[in-house]
Order: C-alpha cells, then sequence, then structure tokens
C-alpha cells in the first residue's frame, strides 16, 4: 500500500514543558527522513507522536489512506524475561498486535455481545482480517527461519524454543535487525536502529531502508549510515527553539546548516552594530543638547532676547535630531540573537606515562562456554592507539577483557604492565549502575573531588540538578553515556578502553568525543563500528577480529 503521513502544526513534550511546536511534515513513498538534534530535543517524543502512542500537545497528524500500517520501533535496552525469540519479532513486526485484534474480531462475530457498541462484527472483523493480512502475520513461522541464517543466526528449526535473554547482545541485535527486515510496514519510523549492529549489519539495514517502497522516519546517530539513506532531514534545534526541514541528504544538510547559522549571525551582528551605532549618536545628541543649554543660560545676559531666541531654537534643534534618531532606532525590524547551544565541550584527564608495555598476551586462548578466542600472541606499548573491529561475536570484548586482566586464559599467558591506569567506556555503560542517586555514585568513584566540584563537573555534561539527585538506573543510556566521559575527565587515567562509545550519544558528543581524542597522549583502544569515526580519529594499528582469531589489519 502508497500510503501518506502529515503533520501540520505538531507541539509535543511532556508534563507543562514543550520541546518543538509548529512542527510540519509530510512522509511520503519513498522518503527516507533523518530526525536529528540533541539528546533531549524531542526526537523520541515525535516518533511517538507519528506512531499515535502519545497525543500531541496541539495540531494534527493524519494518515491517507486512515488505515496505512504505521510501525513504530523504539530502541530497546531491556529483553522480556519469557519472551522467545519468535514472540519478539511478531510483537516488533506488529505481526502480534494484528493477530490478537484479528482473533478478538473473530469472537465477535459468532458472538456479537462481545463487539464493541455501535460497531458491525462483520465490518471489524474484514478491517482486522486486512490489517493481520497486511502485516505478514499468515506466514511469519515461514519466513522467519530463513532470515535468520541469513544473518548467521542458527537457532534451530523452533525460535519459539530459544529465549531473547539467553543471547548474547549481538545476537539479540541480530534479532532486531531480522524483526525490521520481516516487518512489512507502510510507514516505518526507527528509533537508532544501528545501534549493537556490526558493520555487516548496519550494511544490510541500508539495503532494507533504501529498498524500502513506504516512507521512513529514522533517528540515528550512524553518521556514514544517514549519508547513504535519507532524503531529507529534519532538525530539531533546542538552543534556537525551532524545527526545520532541509531537502537533500545528510552531508547537504551539514553544509546548509552551517550556511544557515553563519548568515543568522551575521544578520543579528549587521543588526546589533547598526542599532548600538543609532544608539550612541542619540546619546551624543542627547549630551550636545543638554550642554548647548546649560551654555546658554551661562553666557547669555538676561536682556539679551536675541542670543536667549537663538539658543532655545539651537537646543530644540538638536532636540529634534534626538527624537529623529530615536524614531529611526524603534522603526528597526528587530532580530534575535541566535542562543549559543550547549556543547560538550572535555578533555580526557592524563595520568603519569605507563610502563612502556602496557598489555600482552603470549599463546593466550580464552573460553566462553562453547566459543574460543585464540591462541593469539599481542603487545600493547604505551602510547598506541588501536582501532579494533569485526562482527557482533567474534571476541572483541572477551579481547579487551583479556588485554586488561579481567580474564585468565585457559591457557598462555597474559599480563598487564606496571602503573597502567585504565579509564573505560564499556559496551554495557556497567560503571555507572545502581540504585544510588548519580551524584553519590560518582563520588564513590572519585573520592578525592569535593560534592561541589561533582556537581559543577556533571553540569558540563549536560547532567544537571534533575539528573544527580535521580538513581543512575533510572538515567538514559545517552546520561549514562556522559557520566561516563565525566568520569574520564575527573581521573588520571593512561590507558583510555572505548568500546562502542557512539552508541546512545548524540551527533553534537560523538564530534566532541573525536576532538578529545586528537587530544588525548595516552594509549588507546578502540573498539567501534562507527564508519565514520573509524576515518576520523588517528590510529597506528588495526585489529581485526573475527571468528575468535586477532589479525593485523
Amino acid at each position: 500500500m502508497t500510503a501518506t503521513l502529515v503533520a501540520q502544526g505538531l507541539a509535543g513534550g511532556y508534563g507543562h514543558r514543550t520541546l518543538f511546536d509548529s512542527l510540519d511534515l509530510t512522509v511520503t513513498a519513498g522518503d527516507v527522513v533523518g530526525l536529528v538534534g540533541a539528546n533531549g530535543a524531542g526526537k523520541s517524543t515525535l516518533l511517538k507522536l507519528l506512531a499515535g502512542v502519545e497525543e500531541p500537545q496541539a495540531g494534527t497528524i493524519r494518515l491517507a489512506p486512515a488505515d496505512a500500517f504505521v510501525g513504530w520501533l523504539p530502541q530497546e535496552h531491556e529483553r522480556i524475561v519469557g519472551e522467545s525469540v519468535i514472540d519478539y519479532i511478531a510483537r516488533r513486526t506488529g505481526c502480534a498486535a494484528a493477530t490478537r485484534e484479528m482473533d478478538a474480531a473473530a469472537a465477535a462475530l459468532g458472538d456479537p455481545s462481545l463487539a464493541a457498541p455501535g460497531t458491525d462484527p462483520a465490518d471489524t472483523y474484514s478491517t482486522a482480517l486486512d490489517r493481520w493480512l497486511a502485516s505478514g502475520a499468515a506466514d511469519l513461522d515461514e519466513r522467519v527461519p530463513s532470515v535468520l541464517a541469513d544473518l548467521g543466526l542458527d537457532l534451530g528449526d523452533e525460535p519459539a524454543d530459544t529465549m531473547m535473554t539467553s543471547l548474547s547482545g549481538g545476537q539479540a541485535a541480530r534479532v532486531g535487525l531480522a524483526a525490521l527486515l520481516l516487518s512489512r510496514f507502510d510507514i516505518a519510523l526507527l528509533d537508532e536502529p544501528t545501534n549493537d549492529l556490526d558493520l555487516d549489519g548496519i550494511e544490510r539495514l541500508e539495503a532494507f531502508v533504501r529498498g524500502l517502497r513506504g516512507g521512513v522516519v529514522v533517528v540515528s546517530h550512524d553518521r556514514e549510515f544517514l549519508a547513504r539513506c535519507v532524503t531529507r532531514v529534519l532538525e530539531l534545534d533546542l538552543a534556537q527553539n525551532s524545527n526545520r526541514v532541509f531537502g537533500g541528504g545528510y552531508d547537504s544538510y551539514l553544509e546548509e546548516r552551517a550556511t544557515v547559522r553563519r548568515h543568522q549571525r551575521e544578520k543579528y551582528d549587521e543588526f546589533a552594530d547598526k542599532k548600538a551605532d543609532l544608539v550612541s549618536r542619540a546619546r551624543t545628541q542627547r549630551e550636545w543638547s543638554s550642554q548647548g543649554v546649560r551654555n546658554a543660560m551661562k553666557k547669555a545676559p538676561d536682556n539679551d532676547k536675541i542670543k536667549r531666541k537663538a539658543s532655545a531654537e539651537s537646543s530644540e534643534k538638536q532636540a529634534q535630531k534626538v527624537r529623529q534618531m530615536e524614531s529611526r532606532i524603534a522603526r528597526l525590524e528587530e532580530v534575535e540573537e541566535p542562543r549559543k547551544e550547549w556543547q560538550l565541550e572535555f578533555t580526557i584527564g592524563s595520568a603519569p606515562r605507563s610502563s612502556s608495555v602496557v598489555s600482552t598476551l603470549s599463546s593466550a586462548v580464552f573460553r566462553q562456554g562453547s566459543f574460543q578466542l585464540g591462541p593469539v600472541s599481542l603487545q600493547v606499548n604505551a602510547g598506541e592507539r588501536i582501532g579494533i573491529t569485526g562482527p557482533n561475536g567474534a571476541g572483541k570484548s572477551t579481547l579487551l577483557r583479556g588485554l586488561l586482566g579481567r580474564q585468565l586464559p585457559d591457557e598462555g599467558t597474559a599480563s598487564l604492565g606496571a602503573s597502567v591506569q585504565i579509564g573505560e567506556i564499556d559496551q554495557a555503560r556497567a560503571q555507572l549502575v545502581g540504585t544510588q542517586p548519580l551524584a553519590v555514585a560518582f563520588e564513590e568513584l572519585v573520592p578525592e573531588m569535593a560534592s561541589a566540584e561533582i556537581r559543577t563537573l556533571l553540569a558540563k555534561f549536560g547532567l544537571k540538578a534533575d539528573h544527580v539527585t535521580r538513581a543512575v538506573d533510572e538515567l538514559s543510556p545517552g546520561e549514562r553515556t556522559r557520566a561516563g566521559l565525566a568520569l574520564l575527565q575527573a581521573r588520571g587515567i593512561n590507558l583510555l578502553v572505548l568500546d562502542e562509545p557512539t552508541n546512545h550519544l548524540d551527533l553534537p558528543a560523538i564530534e566532541q568525543l573525536e576532538q578529545a581524542l586528537e587530544s588525548y597522549e595516552g594509549t588507546l583502544l578502540l573498539v567501534t563500528h562507527d564508519r565514520r569515526m573509524l576515518a576520523t580519529v588517528h590510529t597506528d594499528r588495526h585489529w581485526r577480529v573475527e571468528a575468535g582469531q586477532v589479525a593485523e589489519a
């Protein structure tokens, strides 16, 4: 079905806070709209409004046809206990909901007392059946095994017997991708679909999105994915309290946005300079007028009527010039100053240099269940910057644990050098977890810092009063990532380990992280699937991890 989604005058937010308003967007077949903006600008909120999950504060959303199949796929961070792979896929594709609706409609068809008041059970069943067929529920069980196999997931003949909680993070990400590939939405709303996918998964996702006939609205921090897929960009600008649709792809958007912002700044500077000049001239005219009156009063004799008249006329002329200047100021078209958007500005704290050899593995073998990494022999030297890539499940996280001395080898040897101070952003963001308030948990990790210093530091990372008093587990993944970056600045480190650091960060924060890495002089181990980060951040070496083996690329 060819569907169109039209939003007009849309306003959204939470509580009494409005994040965006007067938003207009049309999504038609073949559109891929990239939704960008800083964390907290309302991207996920907008997707919920477009999906009909939440009601807008103002404005309207229309679908043509009205029964178009809109799929909203939020980024899920928790797996539901007791949910099988097939149940998860059925839920994410909308097939489960369509099946429940059809079953309820069928029951009402057999027993009209079960039908909603004022409805025709036959019409309700017909509509539900059409939705069930459109969702792909009729043959979902037959389609699932081949898609999972194509993605390299061998779960046997019965995905219904495999629980989502039994899968690794990489496997779960592949099942999430499978759900998207199996979906049949007329309009797809995707929230961070690239999170946790390896390069092969991202490339498959790109091919799928580019091949869709229906419209797509996607939130993603992966700049290369956006550059390859989106046809337009909708920017939610929290700093300027504005929203705008940019035509063309993502790179075109970056260029046009820079031009727009430069012109806004130039227009304001021109206005401010002109207004300042007029105000200064009006002040000077006013001073001259006042000084002229005072001088006339001092110098003119009481009986010199001619001089008094001349002075009065002169003063009136000066006053008239002042009024003219003030009138020109009032007629100036006011230009609002562009507000400076919040930027994540930080440096990575440095510690004294470690020993010349940071870490070594010698014929090391690490086993985890049926998986084996190695034998591997590697050496990390002080000051080296090493990029690490490879598919999900290849052993990258196991390799990091071995290098950092957190997992002992089952065979061979591993050693960590002297005076190594580790700073880490791990994939699970596990350094800051628990029910303690963020400020308390942070202070336990850096007890040498005063409470006031900690709050000041966290505020620089966009974590204000309402964040530091909340339990760490209640923070969003993006907020926990920024807290982890703040920890890197607070501590002195000489070995920096980043495992998928761009996950959950917004685009400005990713760019700032890249800048901070350029000035960092210690040892770096960088695991990422972000292709632009790999191209931007300087590395000396590149390790490729695949099928339990490590090779120098």
